[in-house]
């Protein structure tokens, strides 16, 4: 569960590391992140961050495939198949007889 949050937190994140790692590359000299994000037009990086994630999570829904769906697209409902076993059949303990004598 903590791994789906963490990578949606990053999908929402990545046009903000984006726009970041943009300004470090365009500018020669580095005000630091707190002047950058500052400066940053934080409302349309967090619209866009949404939708990235919206789009990612609306994907992956459409793609999962273990619904209990058939290639078809009829649902069918789980079943349990119930096969007893066979006893596997158990030698009797062996006995010690004693040795012949002659």
């Amino acid at each position: 569960m903590i791994r789906i949050v963490i990578e949606n937190a990053f999908i929402f994140l990545l046009p903000t590391i984006a726009y970041v790692a943009w300004t470090a590359f365009r500018l020669n000299e580095w005000p630091g992140l707190g002047a950058v994000l500052r400066d940053a037009p934080l409302i349309k990086l967090f619209v866009a961050g949404a939708a990235l994630m919206l789009a990612a999570l609306t994907l992956v829904a459409m793609r999962e495939i273990g619904d209990g769906r058939t290639p078809d697209g009829v649902s069918s409902p789980p079943s349990a198949v119930f096969t007893p076993e066979t006893p596997t059949p158990q030698r009797p303990p062996a006995t010690q007889q004693p040795p012949p004598t002659q």
